[in-house]
C-alpha cells in the first residue's frame, strides 16, 4: 500500500529527525501531510564530518564498485516506482502518470552516471625518453547541493549521480515544500549498501544552510539548481572562499515557429508541452515567435487545446494537469496576466484562478504581447505561454536571444537551413527542433548568460566533478 513517507534527514548512513520543522502541504486541497525537519548546526557539523569520512572511503572505492552500487539503488527505485510516484503526486500535484515518468528519468540519470563514471579517463602525453606527463582526473571532494521543489526526484538525482559516480561524497539540501523524491532516494541508496557518509540529505532554511556550508573547508563544490537570484548569490558566496560551482539557473524558453510547418500539428504538440508539470519546469516553452502568415491559425490552435486540458488532483488517472505546487505561483501569475492586459495584451484562454481551495491554474494562452510585458521579461514558471507573430527567421533569433536567459530553446522546421541558421544563431545551452524535450540523460544540459554554467549529463557531467592532475615523472635524476 502507498503512503507518504516520514520526513526524516539522513546523516551518516542513519536518519535522523528534528524537534522543529515545517508543514508540508498537498497543493490539491492546502492539506497538511507532513512536517520536515531543519537541520540544525549540530546536525550540519554531523553531516559534514560523515561526509568527510565517506570521502574518505567512497574516492577508494573502485569505479566499478561504485556503479554496482548505484545501479542498484537504481533498480530499487524502480521496483519502488508506484510508492515514488504517489509520494511526489501527494506533496506537488503533478499527474500521477507525470510523476512516475519522473522516477524513470531519475533512475536514467543514475544509470547514465554510473557507467560513465567507469570511464572517467586520463591521458599519457607522448614525450622526450626517459620522462612521462599522465593527466589524472579524480574525485574533487565532498560537494554540497541545493535542488528545487518542481521535480522532487529527479532533480536531487541529477547532482547525487554525478556526485556519487565521479567518487565525491555530498550534502544535498532538498526542497522542504517537496522532500520525499530525495528521501526515497537516500533510502534506495542505504539499501543498496552506500557506505555511511557517502550521502548526507539534510533540509532546514536555504540562506543558514548555504551560508554554513559553502564556507566550511571540507566543501569542494557547489552545485544549484534554482533562481538566477539565487544562483549569482550563492556564486558570489563561492568565489569569496575560491569554490568552483555548477549553476542550473532560470530560463524563459523561446519557440521559433518557421512557415514550412503545420501550425496546427505545432500548436496542439505545444500546448501538450506546456501543460507538463503546469510549466514548472526552467525548460518549459514560453515565448512563441510563430511567422505571421501562420501566426492567427497557430495561436487559435494553441487556445483550443489549452481549453481542453483536463485539470485536477493528480492521483485522478484522468488528470492530465495538477495544481501549481504553491501559492506564491499562484500570485505571480495573476500579476503577469493583469500586467499583460493593461499593455493590451489578448488572453486566449484561461488567466484565472480555478477555485477557492487548491493551487489550480488553468493553462494561459496570451497573443500580441508588447515587449515591455513583465511576462516577456519574467519568467512565468507556470502554464502561460505567450504568443507573438514575426516576419522572418532573423526577427525571430533576435527576439528569442533578447532576454539574458540561456538555458532552452526550441524551434519547428523542416528546412536544413533553417535549422543550420538556428544552431548556429539561437544563444542557448540546449535547442531542440521539431521536438520539446530539452535534454536526455545522456546529452549535456545546461545554460548561458545569466542561466548559469556547468553541465549535467552526458559525457561531460561528470568533469565538474573531478579535479585534473598533471603528473609529471621522470624516471630517473
Amino acid at each position: 500500500m502507498n503512503r507518504y513517507p516520514d520526513l526524516l534527514m539522513y546523516i551518516g548512513g542513519a536518519w535522523k529527525s528534528a524537534s522543529n520543522g515545517q508543514p508540508v502541504l498537498n497543493p490539491a486541497d492546502e492539506s497538511v501531510i507532513g512536517e520536515v525537519p531543519t537541520a540544525s548546526r549540530s546536525d550540519l557539523d554531523a553531516a559534514l564530518a560523515a561526509s568527510a569520512d565517506g570521502f574518505k572511503v567512497w574516492s577508494r572505492t573502485s569505479p566499478r564498485q561504485r556503479s554496482d552500487i548505484i545501479l542498484k539503488a537504481a533498480a530499487l527505485m524502480r521496483e519502488r516506482i508506484e510508492e515514488i510516484a504517489y509520494s511526489i503526486t501527494l506533496e506537488h500535484g503533478k499527474p500521477i502518470g507525470q510523476a512516475r515518468l519522473e522516477v524513470i528519468r531519475g533512475c536514467e540519470f543514475f544509470e547514465w552516471d554510473a557507467a560513465e563514471g567507469q570511464r572517467t579517463y586520463g591521458r599519457l602525453i607522448p614525450s622526450e625518453p626517459g620522462i612521462k606527463y599522465i593527466v589524472m582526473h579524480q574525485p574533487i571532494g565532498m560537494v554540497a547541493a541545493f535542488s528545487p521543489w518542481n521535480f522532487p526526484m529527479s532533480q536531487p538525482s541529477r547532482k547525487i549521480a554525478g556526485a556519487l559516480a565521479a567518487g565525491c561524497s555530498i550534502i544535498i539540501k532538498a526542497a522542504e515544500e517537496t522532500p520525499a523524491g530525495a528521501i526515497h532516494i537516500a533510502r534506495a541508496f542505504h539499501d543498496a549498501g552506500l557506505p555511511p557518509g557517502v550521502l548526507n540529505l539534510v533540509f532546514g532554511i536555504p540562506s543558514e544552510i548555504s551560508d554554513y556550508l559553502i564556507p566550511q573547508e571540507q566543501t569542494r563544490l557547489i552545485a544549484f539548481t534554482g533562481s538566477t537570484a539565487v544562483g549569482k548569490h550563492l556564486t558570489g558566496l563561492a568565489a569569496q572562499h575560491m569554490k568552483p560551482v555548477l549553476m542550473e539557473l532560470g530560463g524563459h524558453a523561446p519557440v521559433i515557429v518557421c512557415d514550412d510547418v503545420d501550425p496546427v500539428a505545432a500548436a496542439i504538440s505545444s500546448a501538450v508541452r506546456k501543460s507538463r508539470n503546469a510549466g514548472q519546469v526552467c525548460t518549459s516553452p514560453t515565448r512563441f515567435f510563430v511567422h505571421d502568415s501562420i501566426y492567427e491559425t497557430f495561436a487559435r490552435t494553441f487556445a483550443e487545446k489549452a481549453r481542453s486540458v483536463a485539470i485536477g488532483n493528480g492521483l485522478d488517472p484522468s488528470t492530465e494537469m495538477g495544481p501549481l505546487a504553491n501559492s506564491r505561483r499562484i500570485d505571480a501569475l495573476e500579476m503577469l496576466v493583469a500586467d499583460a492586459r493593461a499593455k493590451g495584451a489578448r488572453v486566449l484562454a484561461g488567466g484565472e484562478r480555478l477555485g477557492s481551495r487548491g493551487y489550480f491554474f488553468p493553462v494561459t494562452v496570451i497573443a500580441d504581447l508588447p515587449d515591455d510585458a513583465r511576462a516577456m521579461r519574467e519568467e512565468p514558471f507556470g502554464p502561460m505561454a505567450l504568443i507573438n507573430p514575426v516576419s522572418s527567421l532573423d526577427e525571430a533569433i533576435e527576439k528569442a536571444n533578447s532576454l539574458p536567459f540561456g538555458l532552452a530553446a526550441y524551434a519547428f522546421t523542416h528546412s536544413a537551413s533553417n535549422a543550420d541558421r538556428l544552431a548556429e544563431g539561437i544563444e542557448a545551452g540546449n535547442l531542440s527542433i521539431n521536438t520539446l524535450e530539452a535534454s536526455v540523460a545522456e546529452t549535456p544540459f545546461g545554460g548561458v548568460k545569466d542561466s548559469g554554467y556547468g553541465r549535467e549529463g552526458g559525457a561531460e557531467g561528470l568533469s565538474h566533478y573531478t579535479v585534473i592532475k598533471n603528473v609529471s615523472h621522470r624516471m630517473s635524476i
